[in-house]
């Protein structure tokens, strides 16, 4: 049976994946997969370039595209599809019942799972074997999110749940091993970032925050435009607040204890 580390190059994956090269996580996996959206923080990029210097198995950067050119690419066009995020949208006609909704979230289908489970298939007929142990990078303290595959011939298995580690744990084992700490994993443009990451990002990482500024006034004004067949009435905001991402004030949500979304991110499959 082959064993893959589905590597979403954040904390949890990123421990388990070099607790692995240690040895402290057994049997040694055949190799890791990373599904890239072409929509990470470059931190997350240099952070995957050092981490394939510590590993002795390969890792497989896959990609279906660029889902955020993609998403911009499919408003407006009939024909056009795109496995868009869960962004939210405010509607702003007088006939659209008022309030802020949210889109149908479809990118972790098409822009993560989908591009891992084809490299699957590949090693697996590169390799002859049948069956694949699938290590997911998600933490004790978020097991609720384990699920299974819902493919026959791959199994889900939880490491880091199994061995009661949290993402404390990780945060300390890197830490103990002189190992710099990784940036969380997700698209600069994720509508499930809480407040404490766009703080974060915008005080760190303001080329990319400026990245997520530039997008949302890309799709800005899009009101009464077309997305996968379906008519969108009213404007897509990047932030729950449905106020440009640019103007809202973090450090008044952050010190509000404003609860975090990562709970419900991405089905087990980004940010870990």
């Amino acid at each position: 049976m082959l064993n893959i580390i589905s590597l979403g190059a954040g904390v949890q994956s990123s421990t388990m994946a070099l607790m692995a090269a240690h040895g402290e996580i057994t049997p040694m996996p055949d190799c890791a997969i990373f599904a890239d959206t072409q929509a990470e923080p470059k931190a997350i990029y240099d952070w995957l370039d050092w981490l394939e210097t510590k590993l002795p198995y390969p890792v497989h950067r896959v990609s279906k595209g660029d889902l955020g050119a993609d998403f911009i690419k499919a408003l407006g066009d009939k024909k056009g599809r795109c496995g868009q995020p869960p962004f939210f949208v405010k509607n702003t006609t007088a006939t659209a019942t008022a309030g802020v909704g949210i889109l149908w979230r479809k990118c972790t289908q098409e822009y993560k799972l989908q591009p891992i489970r084809q490299q699957v298939r590949r090693v697996m007929v590169d390799t002859g074997e049948k069956r694949v142990q699938q290590w997911i990078g998600i933490s004790s303290d978020e097991a609720q999110r384990m699920k299974p595959s819902g493919v026959k011939f791959i199994d889900n298995i939880y490491p880091l749940v199994d061995r009661n580690i949290s993402r404390r744990d990780c945060l300390a084992w890197m830490k103990a091993n002189g190992y710099p700490m990784p940036e969380k994993s997700a698209c600069v443009f994720c509508p499930y970032h809480d407040d404490r990451f766009w703080r974060d990002l915008k005080v760190k990482q303001p080329t990319e925050f400026e990245r997520a500024v530039q997008f949302e006034r890309a799709v800005q004004g899009m009101q009464g435009t077309v997305l996968n067949g379906a008519k969108i009435y009213g404007q897509i905001f990047l932030h729950r607040s449905a106020k440009p991402i640019d103007q809202v004030d973090f450090r008044n949500k952050e010190d509000a204890g404003q609860q975090s979304m990562f709970g419900n991110e991405c089905e087990g499959m980004c940010g870990v």
